[in-house]
């Protein structure tokens, strides 16, 4: 059925249909919206039986959430920012525990200085946890990535991250098309755990294990990894079979077939980045886009496969790695070993920055003409940067950078070129 609906909205929507039984969450922005839904819906009685669990902390929330796994009960939690931050430790065990939990994470910029808007930072930091990490584009796809999610996590005993950008897709309104209770069970069988606390027959979940074997347990969770690169393609295909959409899966491509020049990102600016391929298309330019859906466990083979054949490749990041650079675009490096091509990062986004068409137009322009630098900071003020470095040259004290560059900024603190 089409919905005009709010992005938090239709991912509540979903998850509900996914019949959860026990839903844990701290509120954060911006995925507050997605467990509020959640709530009321547990409130009414329309999602039933499921018990909605109000906690102190993220930690909390994650830790319920594993509880409740190894008891037998499907479920699902969501979180952002410092939020995931807070729940790392506990992160980290649900993975090790190979506990099939489903978490949205509202993906949102990571402090200090405090910022509430978007880009990749939180669970970027996590991309070793273990966790399987699906980046949606639309709110189309990210209601679609939930329902697959579940079944991914069930059949794989691995934790899954729903990735959303945050404001971008949980508070926008947009037309998706959701799907019927009858249709969701048809796909997402009744949960059957493959691990259980039963007292009936006792045994241990989380136990101590020493150097004789936790080599062995940590490539058993990367196993399960490589396992879900066949799986999530082959989900993405009876989803399609089943609702009629193609949504999922570990890439998606666009106008790449015959381009010198391919593009990689993640996440909603794959819709901008689209709209600027189309229009270097009409000036007669040959670019296109590679959109990664499956950041962990990441594809690959297939990257190699979509990009072999380019002349350049620009990746586009909305995270950084400080001291390093790209996150995204080592892992792209490591697809295209052997290759070799043109490559660039470029960071952009970050905190909630605008990624312009106007901007995305003079990068590619000069990436096309090799003259895009290795890694690039789009729109950066380099005035207000090396104003800040030549305080920070001086003896004595200098301040926190944060205000002193946002007075430097003047009066509007995000600016679109």
């Amino acid at each position: 059925m089409l919905k005009q609906v709010e992005g938090s909205q239709a991912v509540a929507e979903a998850v509900a249909l996914c019949r959860p039984e026990v839903i844990c969450a701290y509120p954060i922005s911006p995925q507050t919206h997605i467990v509020e839904g959640l709530g009321e819906r547990v409130k009414d009685g329309s999602l039933a039986p499921c018990e909605f669990i109000n906690v102190e902390s993220e930690f909390a929330a994650m830790s319920v959430a594993i509880g409740a796994s190894a008891a037998g009960a499907r479920a699902y939690t969501a979180t952002a920012s410092q939020g995931l931050l807070f729940m790392c430790e506990a992160v980290y065990n649900a993975s090790g525990l190979g506990l099939p939990i489903v978490m949205t994470v509202a993906n949102r910029a990571i402090g200090a200085p405090i910022n509430i808007w978007n880009d990749h930072s939180d669970s970027m930091s996590q991309r070793d946890c273990g966790w399987i990490q699906l980046f949606a584009e639309t709110n189309q796809e990210a209601l679609d990535l939930h329902i697959q999610a579940f079944k991914l996590a069930e059949e794989m005993s691995l934790p899954v991250m729903v990735c959303m950008d945050g404001f971008i897709l949980t508070h926008a309104y947009e037309r998706v098309d959701m799907p019927t209770q009858a249709q969701v069970d048809a796909f997402l069988p009744p949960y059957e755990p493959r691990q259980v606390l039963d007292p009936a027959e006792p045994v241990t979940i989380g136990a101590m294990v020493g150097p004789e074997a936790f080599s062995e347990v940590r490539y058993l969770a990367h196993a399960r990894q490589m396992r879900a690169l066949e799986r999530i393609p082959q989900i993405a295909a009876d989803f399609k079979a089943e609702f009629g959409r193609a949504s999922g899966g570990l890439l998606s491509t666009y106008r790449s077939e015959d381009a010198d020049t391919i593009v990689v990102a993640l996440g909603s600016v794959l819709g901008t980045i689209k709209d600027v391929v189309d229009e270097m298309r009409a000036d007669g330019l040959a670019v296109g886009v590679l959109g990664i859906t499956s950041f962990r466990p990441f594809p690959l083979q297939a990257v190699r496969d979509a990009l072999q054949h380019a002349k350049r490749v620009v990746v586009l990041e909305k995270s950084l790695a400080v001291g390093m650079g790209g996150i995204v675009s080592n892992d792209v490096r490591t697809a295209l070993s052997g290759i070799r091509l043109q490559g660039s990062t470029v960071i952009a986004g970050l905190g909630g920055r605008a990624i312009t068409k106007a901007s995305l137009h003079r990068t590619l322009r000069l990436a096309m003409a090799d003259k895009l630098e290795p890694l690039t900071f789009m729109d950066m003020d380099w005035q207000i940067v090396n104003r800040q470095l030549e305080r920070e040259r001086q003896p004595g004290r200098i301040g926190p950078a944060a205000e002193s560059m946002l007075r430097d900024a003047g009066p509007v603190a995000a600016r679109v070129s």
